[in-house]
């Protein structure tokens, strides 16, 4: 198993797992490699340590389980939250500390966003903006949805006084990591 430091071409760093580096070389020319955070397919490998495993009572190479490869998927359309029905919210950061952060830990902190409303919401896909109208005129019972909307249509929502949010998902956090 070869673990490898990737990077797309908006400067974010990920891990991608691979059998060897003709699997990753495979992958990348098929467009399966793309970044988790804005699913930019334009991936890099970057400069990285190899890492043995030694079994330290004989200083042999150590078995180790390998983790699936995830075949990542680019945004294919803009996502939409319903914010009317709260979600619990966590008590936010002030703009001092965000400030400070790093970017590995920004792309973290975003991630962890993502999968809290991925988790906590409902996918409606295309039918987002009538849900989504729906439960603003009280003809829907309220809860937390996401779905596509075009830029037209989520304008449109705003304007109706629908509380929504655009919310770019790559498709990888859309579906359990396996």
């Amino acid at each position: 198993m070869k673990v490898l430091d990737l990077q797309c071409g908006q400067h974010h760093v990920f891990e991608g797992w691979f059998g060897s580096e003709d699997d990753f070389q495979s992958q990348l020319t098929r467009g399966m490699v793309s970044c988790p955070m804005c699913g930019d397919a334009q991936v890099t490998k970057k400069l990285s340590a190899p890492r043995l495993n030694l079994n330290t009572s004989r200083g042999e190479p150590e078995a180790s389980a390998p983790a699936p490869t995830q075949a990542q998927e680019p945004v294919t359309g803009t996502q939409a939250t319903n914010t009317s029905a709260a979600l619990p919210a966590p008590a936010l950061p002030s703009l001092q500390d965000v400030a400070n952060l790093e970017p590995a830990q920004l792309q973290a902190a975003w991630l962890q966003m993502v999968r809290h409303v991925v988790a906590n919401t409902e996918d409606v896909g295309k039918s987002f903006p009538e849900e989504a109208r729906k439960m603003h005129y009280g003809e829907a019972e309220s809860r937390n949805i996401r779905g596509h909307a075009t830029a037209e249509e989520t304008e449109a929502l705003i304007d109706e006084g629908i509380a929504v949010m655009p919310l770019p998902l790559p498709n990888a956090l859309k579906e359990p990591l396996q």
